[in-house]
């Protein structure tokens, strides 16, 4: 339905799609001319809609008309809509509307006014040193951040709604000259395709933008401080930024991301690249460790050492269960006390953390329902899975299949595994960025900030794992072939 200029069908209206107690529908008059402000009131700023728009209008000495209201009012956005449905969707997104007699639009006023967490140090990124700021759920808050870092008109944020009903707000960013224009344009794509009732955080982004709906692995990197994603933009990937949620996405995404910590760039390159070689190592000893152990004890006790087999054979002794179901049951327990250590309040998680570790634990191998080195080697492959805590879920699962093809068909079946898994990893994709660059396929260029990290002034030019527009980024000439 159009705006009309009879205000009584005007409201009517919006009074009809807009059912709600907490509308608030102020009616007024200027200078005879009957008129009325829409507003949600949890979500305005009633002051400033006194300010800005009441007080002038009270002070008007002239007829209202279209060219008085936007001459008048001051407000630093402002717009209007000729129908019933827009300006009812824009009320309820927390604009402030007024329409009067005689006018054919409704003119919609920016005076939102959110609560919003203060500004604080992500949780999943803690640093020693380095900026301690992280996201927040307020998207104006996180672009304000993002452009306090990169005071440039390159940066750009291309602003749209998803969810029919939520109507969140999403923004691209991206440096202009830097990111790949076509990238850019197929992300585009992706989020005006998005169907769904709402949008409550960018967890529900990463759905669509995957490429591969049915992959264990991540496909888009996400990080929850400004400086990362500053970084990240600058070697020309492509962030979404959702309103309501403190983590950023970033396009496209590399595996060896998440081997790297903000640590790395704000210390030195020794103990940054001792780090990054432990975490990988932690990962491959989290996965195969248990599984070696159950087929190790099952099909292969030559591989173990004489010693190591006379301590085994002493702490199973009087074990009813077999290696298999043991490993399993101790990592079932271990699981469970993961998960209840994080549903729990924060007090209470440490108290079932420190029971269910040292009293629980203790308790099964002097009961002799599990031996002491399978508790020790879960407890130990819990710990190193967490070096890596973004890709915890994906290697909790990766080593749940380890353990059962270890403990069903031996060392044979978990090097045809470890094959196949590799294979899986080196043909795929996302973005046309291969998950496993810059080691495979081999850019040697990109070496330099893998697992090894290389001085801040080797890195003069941006990864060519990731296509971008502009190689060059620190001194000299840009290369030809660039």
């Amino acid at each position: 339905m159009k705006i009309s200029q009879s205000l009584e069908k005007n409201l009517a209206a919006l009074k009809k799609q807009l059912q709600s107690d907490d509308l608030t529908f102020l009616r007024f008059s200027v200078h005879g001319t009957p008129a009325a402000l829409i507003f949600v009131n949890d979500i305005v700023n009633k002051e400033a809609a006194g300010d800005l728009i009441l007080r002038p209008l009270a002070a008007l000495k002239d007829p209202l008309s279209d060219k008085v209201i936007e001459d008048l009012v001051l407000s630093p956005e402002k717009k209007t809509a000729k129908d019933v449905t827009e300006a009812a969707q824009e009320i309820a997104g927390g604009n402030v509307c007024l329409i009067a007699e005689g006018l054919n639009k409704a003119y919609l006023f920016g005076l939102r006014k959110f609560e919003k967490r203060a500004i604080t140090e992500p949780p999943t990124s803690t640093v020693i040193k380095g900026p301690r700021e992280g996201f927040v759920e307020s998207l104006p808050v996180n672009i304000s951040l993002m452009r306090r870092r990169l005071k440039t008109p390159a940066l750009k944020f291309e602003n749209s709604f998803a969810g029919k009903y939520s109507r969140t707000p999403v923004s691209i960013c991206y440096l202009e000259g830097v990111a790949d224009m076509e990238l850019v344009k197929k992300i585009r794509v992706k989020l005006s395709e998005i169907d769904i009732d709402a949008v409550l955080d960018s967890s529900y982004i990463t759905k669509f933008l995957g490429e591969h709906e049915t992959s264990l692995f991540k496909q888009i990197g996400n990080t929850e401080k400004p400086d990362i994603l500053a970084a990240k933009i600058l070697e020309g990937r492509v962030a979404i930024l959702v309103d309501g949620s403190p983590i950023a996405l970033t396009v496209p995404y590399l595996l060896v991301e998440d081997f790297q910590s903000p640590s790395d760039y704000y210390g030195s390159s020794y103990s940054a690249m001792v780090s990054r070689f432990l975490r990988v190592f932690s990962v491959i000893l989290s996965i195969y460790l248990p599984a070696f152990f159950v087929a190790a004890e099952l099909f292969h006790l030559q591989l173990l050492p004489l010693s190591f087999l006379l301590t085994i054979a002493s702490s199973i002794k009087g074990i009813p269960l077999s290696p298999s179901y043991e490993m399993f049951l101790t990592l079932a327990i271990f699981e469970v006390l993961n998960e209840a250590s994080i549903r729990m309040p924060r007090y209470v998680g440490m108290v079932v953390s420190i029971v269910g570790g040292l009293v629980l634990g203790e308790t099964a191998v002097s009961a002799g329902i599990i031996s002491a080195p399978t508790l020790m080697i879960i407890a130990f492959s819990g710990i190193c899975i967490y070096t890596v805590p973004e890709l915890e879920q994906t290697f909790s699962v990766i080593r749940l299949i380890f353990l059962l093809v270890g403990g069903s068909v031996g060392c044979y079946g978990l090097i045809v595994l470890s094959a196949g898994l590799l294979i899986y990893l080196v043909s795929f994709e996302n973005y046309n960025a291969p998950l496993l660059a810059p080691f495979a396929p081999l850019v040697a260029h990109d070496l330099k900030d893998g697992l090894y990290k290389g001085f801040f002034k080797e890195n003069k030019e941006r990864p060519y794992s990731i296509k971008n527009s502009n190689r060059f980024r620190m001194g000299g000439k840009r290369r030809k072939d660039a």
